[in-house]
């Protein structure tokens, strides 16, 4: 099998039982989906949407935030992961946010970038969601899972996989991939044990054709 049809199949596939696929994240604003990015890293998001309603209801945008200090968002992400850092990155983040950028969450990646707390995967996740940019994230799943199927051979880094990935999908679907291949590497293709006896793309997989697990 070439890498292009690994490519295909994989796309046709997923595009037919995975057609209009989001986020798990949820929020209200661009502010919103920005600020739960932020607090995914390193955490899963069925616990960021436990914290994220009280959080949002007593700072539901960037001016509200940017009066908060750390501590008082520390008592409501208390429970994620890392709690110290990203309530100080969040209370920058929105500082920042309002007084270079008027409070509006901006569609450049550079821009993105120069906020606190905000890193290539999280800027990239804000344009594909909110404005619908072709830009890849690549977190864990979507490095794992990339490489394991074979999207990828010998990726060395998150960047490495992202223009590997941008290279190969058309750019009107790069945003759907990014959800794909998180949600399969979350639900299917886990890290410790893939359920290849349940996942519809064994056949195109490099991981199964080597270990003799294609079940399709």
């Amino acid at each position: 099998m070439t890498l292009k049809e690994r490519y295909a199949g994989v796309i046709d596939y997923f595009g037919r039982t995975m057609p209009a696929p989001e986020t798990e994240l949820h929020y209200g604003s661009p502010f919103q989906l920005l600020v739960a990015v932020i607090l995914s890293a390193q955490c899963t998001d069925k616990r960021i949407n436990m914290v994220t309603p009280a959080l949002f209801e007593a700072y539901p945008d960037a001016e509200a935030m940017a009066q908060a200090t750390a501590e008082e968002l520390f008592e409501f992400i208390s429970s994620v992961s890392y709690p110290n850092n990203k309530a100080k990155a969040l209370a920058a983040m929105s500082r920042k946010l309002v007084a270079d950028f008027g409070g509006r969450v901006p569609d450049d990646a550079d821009a993105l970038q120069s906020l606190p707390g905000v890193g290539r995967k999280t800027a990239n996740v804000v344009l594909s969601v909110v404005f619908g940019r072709a830009a890849m994230a690549v977190d864990t799943h979507v490095f794992r899972v990339a490489e394991r199927i074979g999207l990828t051979t010998g990726s060395t880094s998150p960047l490495t996989t992202e223009r590997t990935l941008t290279r190969h999908i058309p750019a009107e679907l790069v945003g759907k991939a990014h959800h794909w291949l998180i949600l399969h590497g979350r639900y299917t293709c886990k890290a410790r044990k893939p359920l290849c006896e349940e996942c519809g793309i064994s056949s195109l997989c490099r991981y199964c054709q080597k270990n003799g697990r294609t079940i399709h």
